[in-house]
C-alpha cells in the first residue's frame, strides 16, 4: 500500500471532522434533556426554556439554536410530527391563463385530462394529450377565446399548439415556484425546527415535512389556505327575505324532500318577528319544528336580525344542500337588477359549532371585489383597543387605501356591513359606523383565538397562492410513537453490533478485531456525513444502518478469506496481504458486488419518496463508507499487524479448517433444484393470483390511522361499527397489542380539503368515542403531543393520484434496477449468460417472496402490506442476491482465466465450494442481525425486515442453486470450446517454441 503515511493522515483528519459534525448532536441533546428536567413534563415550559436560551453561547462560540440546527436531523417517524404532499391545481391555472374560458372543447379536456393521465404524468401534459383528442386538429390553443387573451400577452391567435405549450409549461413552472415561496414563508413564520419544503419533480406537487408539529388541523388549514383575500359590501337580511321565501316556493315544485324535525333552541335568542312568521319560533323556545315549509325553509333555522347581514342559520351538516338550492338556475333568476349579481357567502364557523350562518354580497357583473388583498402591504396579530380580544390588523398601499376609503364610505351612507371575505368564507362582517376610514388601516375582528389571528396574519403576509393546493397525501406521527421507534432501533442496532463483533472475534481471531474497529470507524464517518450534508434520519434509515452493520463486514470477510487462501498456499503473511487486497485478490470481487448493490439504491433514490428514499441514501452511504474503512482502515491495522511479525493467520484454533477442501457437488444437484424451485414457483405465482396481495394504501389510496385504546379492544368489532359509520367498507387490525388497532378505510379519499379531513377525523372520533375514556375530547384525539398513550398515534393519506405514481414506481424501480443489472454483469463479465443467470436468481428471490407474502398475511399476527417499505426491503433483497451470485461469478471467471484444470462444471463447483466460507458467513451475519430487528424492531418494522429476513435466506439459495445451474446450461459449450481453442493454441505456440529451440 503506497504513501501509507498521506492515507492515515486523510483517515484521522476525517476521523476528526465526524467527531466534530456529531458533537453538535451530543450538545443539543445535553440541553435539550435539561429542559425536560426543568420543565418535568410541562411542554409549555419546556418550549420557553429553550427559546430562553436560544441565542446564547453554549458550544465553540456557537447559539444553542446554531448547534441545533447542525445536529441530526430525525424524521418523522422517530420525532413525530406531520408530512404532507400539497398538489398545486395546474387545472385552476390554465383556467385562469385562459381568463376563465367557455370554450367547450378547452373545459372538456381540463375535465378529462385526470382520467387520461398515466402514472408519473403530469396533469400539463396529460392536459395536452386531453385538448388533442378533443379538438381533433379543428381548435387551436391559441384561440381567441382561450390562451390568446389579455392575461397572456405572449400568445397570440397565429401561434401553433407547440409554441403555446412552450408558453405555458414556463408559466404553469411559474406558478408553482411561486406556490412554493408563499408556503415556505408560511413556515418560517410558523416556527417549526428544521422544516423541509421542496418542490417534487415538475409535478406541481410541493412536500411540506414539519418535525414537532403538533396541531393538525391547524396546520392543513395554513398550507392549503390559498389566501384569496377580498372586501365585499353586502346585503340585509331585510332585502333578500322575499327571495328566500319565493325560491322556497319554487324548489317546492322541483325537490321533495321529506319533513325534517330542527332543533331552534341554538338560535332561539337570535329569532326576530320574521322567525316567528316563517317558523313559529319565540325567542324563549325550546321547541322542534317539524311541520313541512319546503326544502330551503325546512333546513332554515331562522332568518337573522332585522338589520343585520346574516340571512339566515343553518345546520352545518346542510351548507352544501343550501348552496346546491341557491345555485339552481331558476332560483337564481328570481334575484333581478342590481340584485342578480349577488353571492352567497358563509360566516367562518368556529370548532365545536353545528350552526352555519348565511351572508349574501353584493356582486357586480365581472364578480371581480372592490378590494382585494392584493393592496395589503403589511399584517400583524394584534388586540383591539376597546375590547382586548385578538385581531389582525393590515395596511393598505395607496391604490387600497383610496378604495378603502370609497368603499367605507359607501357603506355608511347606505348603512350597509362589509364584509372580510378569506379563500370564499367570511370572516367578519362590521358596519361602518364613524364615516368613510381613511389611512387604509384596518382590521379583521372575529371571535378568534390568539393562534388563529397569528396564522391569519401570516397568511396575508406570505400572499396568496396561485392556485389551490389540496393535500393529496399526508403522514401524522405522534412523538411517542417516534421515541418507541428510536428505542427499538437502537437495541436492535446495539444487539446487532456486538453479535456480529462477537462473530468476526470467533471466526477471525485477532483479525476480527480489526474489521470491529474499521466497523466502528464506518459507523462514525456514516453518522457524520448524515449530519454535514443534513440528510434525514429515518425509521428505514435506521435499518439501513442496521443492514450495513451486517454488509460492512462483508468487505473484510472477503479480504480475509483471500488471506487464508493465500496462506494456505503457502505465501508469507505480507504477501498474502497484498495479493488480498489487489485486484486479482479480492478487489474484483468487492468492486462487483458493491456496485451491483448500489445501483439497486440508485433505482429507489430516483424512484422513492420519503422515508424510503432515506433508506436508500443511507445504503448507499453505507457502501462507500464500508468500502473506505475496509480498504484503508483494515489495511493500514493489518499491514501494521503483519510488519510487526504478529501471528495473525485470519482464523482460530476452533474455525481453521472450517470450510476448507469442501468438494459438494453443487451442479450435480440441478435437476433436483430445478425441480424444487419450478414447484415452488408455481405455488408462488398460483397464491398471488388466487390470494392477491395485501395492497396498502400507498398502492392503492386511502386513509389509515394507528389507535390506541386504554383496554384491549376487539378489531371486528371497531371494523363493523365505522363501515357503518364511513358508509364504506373499514379494515381493522390489531397492531402490536390487543388495544393497538390499525384502521383502513377509503372514506371520501378523493376529496381534498382540510375540512374534509377533519370531518373524517370527527366521524372516527364520534364512533370510536365510547371505546375511549370519557375524558378525552376531540382535539387530544386527533392532535399529538409527547406522552400520548390514548388516541391516533399516528395518521395517513394517500389519494388516488399519488398512489397511482407510486405504483407506477415501484414498478419501474424492481424492472430498472433489474435492466441496470443486467447491463452492468454482462459489460463486465463479457457474456450475456451471467447476466442471465444472475437476474433468473432474482426473479426467483422475488416471486417467493411475493407468494410468502401472499399466502400469509392474512393469518400472520403482524403487518404484511405491499407499501413503499416493501419495495425497499424487495430492491434490497435484489442487492443482496446479486450481490451473493457475483462472489462465486467472479471466482469462475478468475479460475477459467487462470486456467484452472478440469471441465467447466468441476470450475463452477471449485468456485462455489472455494467461496462458501464467505456465503456462509456473510449471510448467516446479516439474518441474524434481521432476526434481531424482526424481534425487537418494533411493529412499523416487523413486515419490512421480514421481506429482507425470507429474501436474503431464498437470495443465498438460489445463489448456489439457481444462477450457477443456468450459468453452466447456457454457456458451458461455448466456454468449452474456448477453453479448447486455448488449449491447442497453448500447444501449438509451445511447438513452434521446441522447433525453434
Amino acid at each position: 500500500m503506497q504513501n501509507k503515511g498521506l492515507v492515515k493522515f486523510i483517515a484521522i483528519l476525517f476521523a476528526l471532522v465526524s467527531i466534530y459534525q456529531l458533537s453538535f448532536t451530543f450538545v443539543t441533546n445535553h440541553y435539550e434533556n435539561k429542559a425536560k428536567d426543568f420543565a418535568k413534563g410541562d411542554l409549555t415550559k419546556e418550549s420557553r426554556y429553550l427559546d430562553s436560551i436560544a441565542g446564547e453561547k453554549v458550544f465553540i462560540g456557537q447559539t444553542f439554536e446554531e448547534v441545533r440546527s447542525k445536529q441530526i436531523k430525525k424524521g418523522l417517524d422517530l420525532e413525530g410530527g406531520v408530512n404532507v404532499m400539497l398538489q398545486i391545481s395546474i387545472k385552476d391555472v390554465l383556467k385562469s391563463l385562459a381568463n376563465n374560458s367557455n370554450n367547450a372543447v378547452f373545459n372538456k379536456a381540463l375535465a378529462d385530462a385526470e382520467n387520461v393521465r398515466g402514472g408519473n404524468e403530469t396533469y400539463l401534459n396529460a392536459f395536452f394529450t386531453a385538448f388533442e383528442n378533443e379538438s381533433k386538429g379543428t381548435v387551436k390553443l391559441s384561440s381567441a377565446d382561450i390562451f390568446s387573451n389579455r392575461i397572456l400577452p405572449e400568445v397570440n391567435i397565429s401561434m401553433t399548439d407547440a409554441q403555446v405549450k412552450t408558453v405555458l409549461e414556463k408559466k404553469v413552472k411559474e406558478a408553482v415556484e411561486s406556490a412554493y415561496i408563499v408556503i415556505r414563508e408560511r413556515i418560517d413564520e410558523f416556527g417549526t425546527t428544521s422544516p423541509t419544503i421542496q418542490l417534487v419533480g415538475d409535478s406541481g406537487r410541493i412536500l411540506v415535512e414539519l418535525p414537532g408539529a403538533k396541531d393538525i388541523d391547524r396546520i392543513k388549514n395554513l398550507l392549503q389556505s390559498t389566501a384569496q383575500l377580498e372586501f365585499w359590501e353586502t346585503y340585509k337580511v331585510d332585502e333578500l327575505a322575499d327571495f328566500m321565501l319565493a325560491a322556497n316556493e319554487v324548489l317546492k315544485t322541483k325537490v321533495s324532500v321529506p319533513t325534517q324535525a330542527k332543533d331552534t333552541t341554538a338560535i332561539a335568542k337570535e329569532a326576530t318577528d320574521a322567525d316567528k312568521l316563517l317558523t313559529g319560533v319565540s325567542k324563549d323556545s325550546t321547541s322542534t319544528q317539524t311541520e313541512d315549509r319546503g326544502p330551503l325553509l325546512n333546513l332554515m333555522l331562522g332568518f337573522g336580525q332585522q338589520g343585520t347581514p346574516i340571512i339566515g342559520y343553518f345546520n352545518t351538516s346542510d351548507v352544501e344542500k343550501v348552496n346546491e338550492y341557491l345555485a339552481d338556475p331558476q332560483v337564481r333568476s328570481l334575484l333581478t337588477g342590481q340584485n342578480r349579481y349577488a353571492r352567497f357567502a358563509w360566516q367562518k364557523v368556529k370548532k365545536g359549532e353545528t350552526v352555519a350562518q348565511l351572508l349574501a354580497l353584493k356582486g357586480n357583473a365581472g364578480n371581480v371585489a372592490p378590494i382585494s388583498g392584493d393592496v395589503v402591504t403589511q399584517a400583524r396579530d394584534d388586540y383591539d383597543q376597546m375590547t382586548g380580544k385578538p385581531v389582525v390588523s393590515m395596511q393598505m398601499n395607496a391604490t387600497g387605501a383610496k378604495a378603502w376609503e370609497e368603499l367605507t364610505g359607501k357603506a355608511h351612507a347606505q348603512q350597509s356591513n362589509i364584509a372580510i371575505v378569506l379563500d370564499n368564507v367570511v370572516y367578519s362582517a362590521p358596519g361602518v359606523t364613524t364615516g368613510a376610514i381613511a389611512g387604509g388601516s384596518s382590521s379583521i375582528s372575529g371571535d378568534f383565538t390568539v393562534e388563529e389571528t397569528k396564522d391569519l396574519a401570516n397568511i396575508l403576509k406570505a400572499g396568496k397562492l396561485p392556485a389551490s393546493a389540496d393535500i393529496i397525501s399526508s403522514e401524522i406521527v405522534g412523538p411517542s410513537l417516534g421515541q418507541a421507534a428510536i428505542d427499538a432501533g437502537l437495541m436492535s442496532s446495539i444487539a446487532g453490533l456486538l453479535i456480529i463483533a462477537a462473530w468476526m472475534l470467533f471466526f477471525y481471531g485477532k483479525a476480527g478485531w480489526y474489521a470491529i474497529i474499521a466497523l466502528a470507524v464506518n459507523l462514525l464517518f456514516l453518522f457524520a456525513i448524515f449530519t454535514g450534508f443534513g440528510f434525514v434520519l429515518t425509521l428505514p434509515g435506521i435499518a439501513g444502518i442496521v443492514l450495513t452493520i451486517g454488509t460492512a463486514v462483508d468487505t473484510n470477510i472477503l479480504i480475509y478469506e483471500r488471506a487464508k487462501e493465500s496462506l494456505r498456499a503457502g505465501h508469507t503473511g505480507e504477501e498474502s496481504v497484498k495479493h488480498a487486497f489487489s485486484w486479482d485478490g479480492a478487489m474484483s470481487a468487492i468492486v462487483d458486488a458493491n456496485v451491483t448493490t448500489a445501483l439497486t439504491g440508485i433505482v429507489l433514490v430516483i424512484f422513492g419518496t420519503g422515508p424510503i428514499k432515506g433508506f436508500a441514501v443511507t445504503l448507499l452511504i453505507g457502501i462507500a463508507t464500508s468500502l473506505f474503512t475496509a480498504i484503508v482502515i483494515t489495511r493500514v491495522l493489518v499491514d501494521r499487524a503483519v510488519r510487526k511479525n504478529k501471528d495473525l493467520a485470519f482464523t482460530t484454533g476452533i474455525t481453521k479448517n472450517w470450510f476448507t477442501n469442501m468438494n459438494f457437488d453443487f451442479i450435480g444437484k440441478k435437476k433436483a433444484s430445478y425441480i424444487i424451485s419450478s414447484i415452488t414457483m408455481i405455488a408462488c405465482i398460483a397464491s398471488i393470483f388466487i390470494n392477491g396481495m395485501n395492497m396498502g394504501t400507498d398502492f392503492v389510496g386511502g386513509r389509515t390511522f394507528l389507535v390506541k385504546f386504554d383496554k384491549p379492544i376487539d378489531a371486528a368489532i371497531v371494523s363493523e361499527e365505522l363501515s357503518d359509520a364511513f358508509d364504506s367498507n373499514v379494515e381493522a387490525k390489531v397492531f402490536g397489542n390487543a388495544s393497538q388497532i390499525k384502521i383502513t378505510t377509503k372514506y371520501r379519499v378523493e376529496e381534498d380539503g382540510a375540512n374534509v379531513d377533519k370531518e373524517v377525523n370527527e366521524v372516527l372520533f364520534a364512533n370510536l368515542k365510547k371505546h375511549l375514556p370519557a375524558d378525552l375530547t376531540y382535539e387530544q384525539f386527533v392532535n399529538t403531543y409527547e406522552g400520548k398513550t390514548i388516541g391516533v398515534l399516528q395518521a395517513s393519506k394517500v389519494g388516488p393520484t399519488v398512489a397511482k405514481d407510486v405504483k407506477t414506481n415501484a414498478y419501474w424501480a424492481v424492472v430498472g434496477s433489474l435492466a441496470i443489472v443486467f447491463i452492468y454483469l454482462a459489460l463486465s463479465f463479457r457474456k450475456w449468460q451471467y447476466s442471465l443467470g444472475a437476474v433468473a436468481a432474482v426473479a426467483h428471490d422475488v416471486i417467493f417472496v411475493l407468494g410468502v407474502y401472499s399466502f400469509f398475511y392474512r393469518w400472520a399476527p403482524f403487518n404484511m402490506e405491499v407499501d413503499q417499505s416493501f419495495v425497499a426491503a424487495l430492491l434490497t433483497v435484489i442487492g443482496y442476491s446479486l450481490n451473493d451470485t457475483v462472489i462465486v461469478f467472479d471466482r469462475v471467471r478468475e479460475y477459467i482465466k487462470g486456467k484452472t484444470e478440469g471441465t467447466f462444471v468441476e470450475v463452477v463447483n471449485q468456485s462455489i465450494n472455494t467461496t462458501l466460507s464467505r456465503t456462509f458467513n456473510t449471510s448467516a451475519t446479516i439474518i441474524v442481525v434481521l432476526l434481531i430487528m424482526f424481534i425487537f424492531g418494533g411493529d412499523s418494522l416487523r413486515g419490512f425486515v421480514f421481506a429482507m429476513l425470507i429474501g436474503i435466506g431464498v437470495g443465498t439459495y438460489s445463489s448456489l442453486f439457481i444462477s450457477t445451474p443456468i450459468l453452466v446450461d447456457t454457456v458451458q459449450k461455448s466456454v468449452e470450446r474456448e477453453r479448447a481453442e486455448a488449449r491447442a493454441k497453448a500447444q501449438e505456440e509451445e511447438e513452434q517454441n521446441s522447433e525453434i529451440v
